[in-house]
């Protein structure tokens, strides 16, 4: 199990240092929480993303095995229009791209954000040591 907290010794041990926190530390520590914020809605995003992606290709596996010629009811906005069958696998296919971009813009911002915590953690850690904690 991972520790979120200090021991005693090394709160104390951390207390007798008094380390001052300069403005540009506090920016630092700000801009780190910050980022841990956006990370965890991105994130959240990210797994609506997979599994909206996940769903339109289960319904384009059971549509495959609807007859060419039927006529297939298919959402676009508030209302269902019937459409056939290729149409409607041509749309989901699309739509299956589309999430598909997103979740490739949604994977580059996130490894963008987990460079930037990166260089936070290094820098606030090589200042403070174990007096800080910044485990996410």
């Amino acid at each position: 199990m991972q520790r979120r907290m200090l021991s005693k010794e090394d709160e104390a041990s951390a207390g007798a240092e008094d380390m001052e926190v300069r403005r540009e530390d506090q920016e630092k520590i700000n801009r780190f929480s910050s980022l841990h914020q956006k990370e965890t809605a991105i994130e959240d995003e990210l797994k609506a993303k997979m599994k909206e992606k996940e769903d339109l290709e289960e319904i384009s596996g059971e549509l495959e095995l609807v007859d060419e010629e039927e006529k297939v009811p298919y959402k676009i906005g508030d209302c269902f229009v019937s459409l056939p069958q290729p149409e409607v696998l041509e749309l989901l296919q699309s739509s299956t791209e589309a999430i598909d971009g997103d979740v490739d813009a949604l994977k580059e911002r996130l490894d963008t954000i987990h460079d930037e915590m990166a260089e936070l953690k290094k820098a606030l850690y090589g200042r403070f040591g174990r007096s800080i904690n910044l485990e996410t």
